[in-house]
């Protein structure tokens, strides 16, 4: 038998102290990885998309290399600051807003533990358990306030007491995964003339962001071609809008482009 099929068919007291210990250090790591992931593949996202409807628009209207290097670059330091203090402000924000609502259940539990008992009872109900065995288990847990707290707010808020999230360390992921992301329909510009870098700036971009879904995958369990498509077209969306608002908008405005 397997070591896989020795711990399912292993009672609870059967398993090692030490390895859950582990067991549950490496899965919360996981967790914490899996969120920074999210904010790269966001931050990398938008700085492909956002940069390449600025480029693809100037090099449609103006066919001016120089404009859309300046314009481009532009918009790469204004998103990477932009998306790193945005982050930096929404996750300190939030946690700060956690905070304040992991104190009022604290005063709950401090100053009126049967009233808490009682909710984590009655939630322990709504998930299944008999009213009996629900009881006992919040009774139980009523014993420890630190452990009436966190199943409290776990359930209650849908929280945890102690969280890692870094507000700081966030802010630089998606800072960094949008300017990294962000010179790749860039990239073009800077040896190939307007037009020919304009398609080709698109056809990276695609590819990238094909490749990013793709890669999310690993991680989300869903089909790596339907994770690619569906990133693959919004960078598509954003290359092809801003090459047309780029050229027929000028010139339905009598406003003639620069010819490269």
């Amino acid at each position: 038998m397997t070591i896989s099929k020795q711990r399912a068919a292993a009672g609870a007291a059967e398993f090692d102290r030490a390895w859950l210990a582990q067991h549950l250090e490496r899965e919360r790591r996981e967790a914490s990885v899996l969120s920074e992931i999210r904010e790269a593949v966001f931050g990398a996202q938008d700085g492909l998309t956002s940069v390449l409807a600025v480029v693809s628009t100037v090099g449609g209207a103006t066919g001016d290399s120089f404009s859309v290097l300046i314009a481009g670059f532009a918009a790469t330091l204004a998103g990477v600051f932009s998306m790193a203090a945005g982050e930096y402000m929404s996750s300190k924000s939030q946690r700060e807003i956690f905070e304040a609502q992991i104190a009022t259940e604290a005063q709950e539990v401090e100053e009126r533990p049967g009233e808490a008992e009682a909710e984590v009872a009655f939630m322990l109900e709504q998930e299944g358990l008999q009213p009996d065995a629900a009881q006992r288990v919040a009774r139980e847990l009523a014993s420890s306030k630190r452990a009436l707290l966190k199943t409290m707010v776990e359930k209650e808020l849908g929280l945890t007491v102690e969280d890692d999230a870094n507000a700081l360390r966030g802010a630089l992921v998606m800072g960094a995964s949008f300017g990294l992301a962000a010179l790749v329909p860039i990239l073009p510009y800077l040896f190939l003339s307007v037009h020919v870098a304009l398609y080709i700036s698109v056809g990276l971009a695609a590819a990238v962001l094909f490749g990013m879904g793709a890669l999310k995958s690993r991680w989300t369990r869903r089909s790596w071609v339907t994770s690619g498509l569906e990133i693959f077209a919004l960078g598509a969306f954003a290359g092809i809008a801003g090459y047309f608002f780029g050229t027929l908008l000028p010139a339905a405005l009598g406003v003639a482009g620069v010819p490269g």
